[in-house]
């Protein structure tokens, strides 16, 4: 691994020590390093430049977390449908008379399968929520 010329090792490794930074697997890690990283962004224009090095890789690492975490399934309907059922922590069990029988159901979830219109009515009023989403 090369280092850029302007990067002072010996620094660059005590902020490693001090900040830990890793890969981030929890919302209480990826809080931790956001708190990092704006105590670094506050320096502004007095960031040194291991700390620049040290703000790109925290960077990265939320990027990443977020990316995996974050990522915005509810665009499409079953996107949607996954989404609520997180959010409502609903089992595929539960949504089997919705759909009329357990294949249908696992089929739609796992997107082997798209959601009918009539299947969609049957989740907006399960869901309590417009047919809409799910077409």
């Amino acid at each position: 691994m090369s280092v850029s010329p302007e990067i002072n090792t010996k620094r660059y490794a005590k902020l490693l020590a001090e900040t830990l930074p890793m890969v981030i697997e929890t919302e209480e890690e990826n809080e931790l390093m956001l708190t990092k990283v704006e105590r670094l962004i506050d320096k502004g224009e007095k960031l040194t430049p291991e700390e620049r090095k040290l703000l790109s890789l925290m960077t990265h690492l939320i990027q990443d977390f977020e990316h995996k975490h974050y990522q915005l399934n509810a665009s499409t309907p079953r996107g949607i449908l996954l989404e609520l059922m997180e959010a409502r922590d609903v089992k595929a069990s539960q949504l089997w008379q919705v759909f009329g029988s357990k294949g249908t159901a696992s089929e739609v979830i796992s997107g082997k399968r798209g959601i009918s219109k009539a299947h969609a009515k049957s989740l907006a009023r399960f869901f309590n929520v417009s047919p809409e989403l799910f077409i």
